[in-house]
This record gives C-alpha cells, sequence and structure tokens, in this order.
C-alpha cells in the first residue's frame, strides 16, 4: 500500500468506519456487555438461552481491552452475580459472589457455612415466576437460601453425584468465593479455587432478551428481568 493509498483512505470512509468501531468496541469492553448464557449452572435464576447485561461500571472503570484498572467505587457484594474470568483456563464465567475476602466458607451436604454460621434454607418451589423455571426442576428441588441478607433461590439435585461438602477454607484479602445456584451442576470456587478481584468484568443486572431454542421462540416473560 503506497503513501497516496493510504492517504486517500484516511480522507474516505475507511477512517471514520475505524473510529467507529474503535468507540463502539472500547465502550463494549470498559463500560457495558452482554453475556449468553450456554449451560444451566446458575439455573433456576439464569437459564439456558438468556442474554445477561453486565454493568461493567458496577464496581470500576478499567482501561479498554485491559484488566487494568483505572479507577475503583465499590467491590464486589455477597450474593452478587458477576461475570469474570475462570483462574484455571481463563473462561469467561457467570456465577454469585457467596464468600468474601476475609470469610471462612465450607459446605456440608449442600448446606453453606460462613465464619461459623450455617446460612438458613427454606422450601421456595411456589416463588418461580415463569414456566420455563419451573420446568428445569425436573428431579431437582428449590430452596430460598438466606445468604445472610441477601435471599436467592438454589436449586439442587439429590440423585447427582456433586462435590457438596468441603472443609472450611479462609478466603485470602483481594479474593471471592464463586459458586452457582444450580448446586449440583457447576463448576466453581469448589473446582477451580478462589477469584482474584482483577479477573471479575462486572455484576450481571437483568435478562436483556431470552430464546428457548432459537430466537424464533422468545422467552417474552423474561425480557428485561431483573437478576435478584
Amino acid at each position: 500500500m503506497n503513501r497516496e493509498t493510504v492517504k486517500n483512505w484516511c480522507k474516505g470512509w475507511g477512517f471514520s468506519f475505524t473510529i467507529a468501531l474503535l468507540i463502539a468496541t472500547s465502550f463494549k469492553s470498559a463500560i457495558a456487555d452482554w453475556n449468553d448464557i450456554p449451560t444451566g449452572s446458575m439455573e433456576p435464576t439464569i437459564l439456558v438461552g438468556d442474554r445477561v447485561f453486565v454493568n461493567k461500571l458496577a464496581y470500576d472503570l478499567k482501561i479498554p481491552y485491559t484488566t487494568i484498572h483505572l479507577a475503583t467505587w465499590d467491590e464486589p457484594r455477597r450474593g452478587d452475580i458477576v461475570v469474570f474470568y475462570s483462574p484455571q483456563d481463563g473462561t469467561r464465567l457467570i456465577k454469585r459472589v457467596v464468600g468474601l475476602p476475609g470469610d471462612t466458607i465450607g459446605l456440608r451436604h449442600n448446606k453453606l457455612f460462613i465464619n461459623g454460621t450455617f446460612l438458613q434454607y427454606e422450601e421456595a418451589e411456589a416463588g418461580l415466576s415463569d414456566q420455563d423455571s419451573i420446568d428445569v426442576l425436573s428431579n431437582s428441588a428449590i430452596f430460598k437460601e438466606d445468604l445472610l441478607g441477601h435471599h436467592h433461590i438454589v436449586k439442587i439435585m439429590p440423585e447427582q453425584p456433586s462435590r457438596n461438602t468441603f472443609r472450611p477454607v479462609t478466603i485470602p484479602e483481594g479474593n471471592y468465593f464463586m459458586m452457582g445456584d444450580n448446586r449440583d451442576n457447576s463448576a466453581d470456587s469448589r473446582f477451580f479455587g478462589f477469584v482474584e478481584r482483577k479477573r471479575i468484568v462486572g455484576r450481571a443486572s437483568t435478562v436483556a432478551i431470552s430464546r428457548k431454542d432459537s430466537f424464533a421462540h422468545p422467552r417474552w416473560e423474561r425480557f428485561f428481568k431483573e437478576l435478584i
């Protein structure tokens, strides 16, 4: 490519298109994004086929395309649903924060205990609000978990082998313990360990859109549904 060609390109639509593309991708990288859900690890809170809005400014501002923090104004809280990069292989995942830095956390037969206190559970099947959430409960049970003040639902599959018990561990400073709401079918901190703060991308707040099998079968009742 000679100098004259480059000059003409810069004057033409190519340069404008490149600038627009950089602005758009920078916005997606540092401010807001979405996350498609390919697995059932967060059922029944988030279903396969949901597209979840991710607020990347929930906790901090990063340099676009990096994990370098420019400014921080908040920290992940217990009960937040967050998107992060797995410490195991770098895969982008979505799970719930159940343990904060300094917490001592353990699990006994799918009952969490944090800092020496067992969490409270109550049956919550009647609390599901849409048919698709009810449909995922075959051969399983659903409970409302009181995550030390944050109430949300979890799914238990008693007949499925899983790591439903582990000895107490203390979370190091600057790290978090993540778990899926589908407790017997989630690869989370029980398997890949603690998640460093810098690996957290943002907070998932809303189901933007949802489809059952394809976009020809939308789940209208889940559009713009707030995540709890």
